[in-house]
């Protein structure tokens, strides 16, 4: 009986797929360690385009980069006082959801019962603590002021890496064996990159202050911390600026109404309708480059390996990848079935 033959080409895609595993679990485990790197990458890469600015205009590069950072430290604690007193705002008024949301439950509660569902809401309310609200918000300020160092070491890194950009691609020729298809690929990506960053920061920005705008006019309390929120999670695809909405909403149906909440609903949508259906597919362009499900996908995926910060960052390390595979022998074809083939 004759034994079964391993082809090489079989070997060779299960030492691929060993390696990847080896790979992904190697990353997964040190995400303390790659996490504060890839986002000081990426940091610089949205940093660098402003830094080259200056530069045309004979500022020297150190120069330039200590002035861009120094802003950003000084927004960054403008925006944290903010920051943290509305959270101490937040976690005083907690104890006034647990009423509110009393008698909401009170007047559902026949109409529950109407329908065979036995709800008490005695028991519900018991579950309502305030204090678990304002534990939550101390812990996060306790953790906010933890991070400072690591934000510190972060800005630090990306100093770093906006001084050492004029010798990267020297650097990188020098460790290629064919440099001038890897430095386009390189060009490539960075570029890519870069034009998503940069646009997508931008985007978010006017998202946010729109959001806090729109909350703001409506009267509704804590729109700067909604507003920040609906910043952060538009880097978030698909589902990013849902998530956004949920909370304001929900406080504003506890403490307003059905008719408030609708409102502050109608705005959001029409906010994304404005921002996440028309302006940015324009601005854009095709410079993505991937599928709808690729790019959902790749939320899942990041999310699953780096984290909250994998999920901010899932599409551009989604289009490093495809343009890595692009630019490999094996690895075109799945670069294909990451691509957007309905785009001209």
């Amino acid at each position: 009986m004759a034994k079964p033959i391993i082809t090489l080409n079989g070997l060779k895609i299960v030492i691929m797929l060993g390696m990847l595993v080896i790979i992904l679990t190697g990353i997964r485990f040190a995400a303390d360690i790659v996490v504060p790197f890839i986002l000081a990458l990426f940091i610089a890469v949205i940093l660098n385009p402003a830094v080259q600015f200056m530069v045309r205009w004979r500022i020297p590069r150190v120069v330039a980069v200590t002035l861009l950072i120094a802003f950003i430290i000084l927004l960054a604690v403008l925006l944290l006082a903010s920051l943290g007193t509305s959270l101490n705002e937040l976690g005083r008024t907690a104890p006034q959801y647990r009423s509110s949301l009393v008698v909401p439950l009170q007047n559902v509660e026949p109409m529950l019962q109407r329908l065979g569902i036995q709800v008490s809401v005695e028991q519900l309310s018991k579950f309502i603590d305030p204090n678990a609200a304002m534990l939550l918000v101390t812990r996060f300020l306790t953790q906010l002021s933890n991070a400072m160092s690591s934000i510190f070491l972060l800005l630090l890194t990306v100093v770093f890496m906006l001084l050492e950009v004029p010798q990267l691609p020297t650097k990188l020729q020098q460790l290629m064996s064919r440099p001038v298809e890897g430095m386009a690929a390189i060009q490539r990506a960075i570029d890519s990159v870069t034009h998503y960053l940069v646009l997508k920061t931008a985007i978010s920005l006017v998202t946010g202050l729109v959001a806090w705008w729109m909350l703001a006019l409506l009267d509704v309390r804590f729109a700067f911390i909604w507003g920040m929120v609906a910043f952060a999670l538009n880097y978030i695809p698909n589902i990013g600026s849902i998530l956004a909405a949920i909370p304001p909403i929900l406080q504003v149906l506890v403490f307003g109404g059905i008719s408030d909440a609708l409102l502050v609903m109608a705005g959001y949508l029409a906010i994304n309708m404005l921002f996440g259906n028309i302006l940015e597919p324009r601005i854009m362009g095709r410079g993505l480059g991937l599928s709808t499900l690729v790019v959902f996908l790749s939320l899942i995926f990041w999310g699953w390996l780096l984290g909250p910060v994998g999920m901010l960052l899932s599409v551009p390390l989604t289009i490093i990848v495809k343009i890595a595979l692009e630019h490999s022998a094996g690895g075109k074809g799945i670069a294909i079935l990451l691509s957007d083939l309905s785009k001209p």
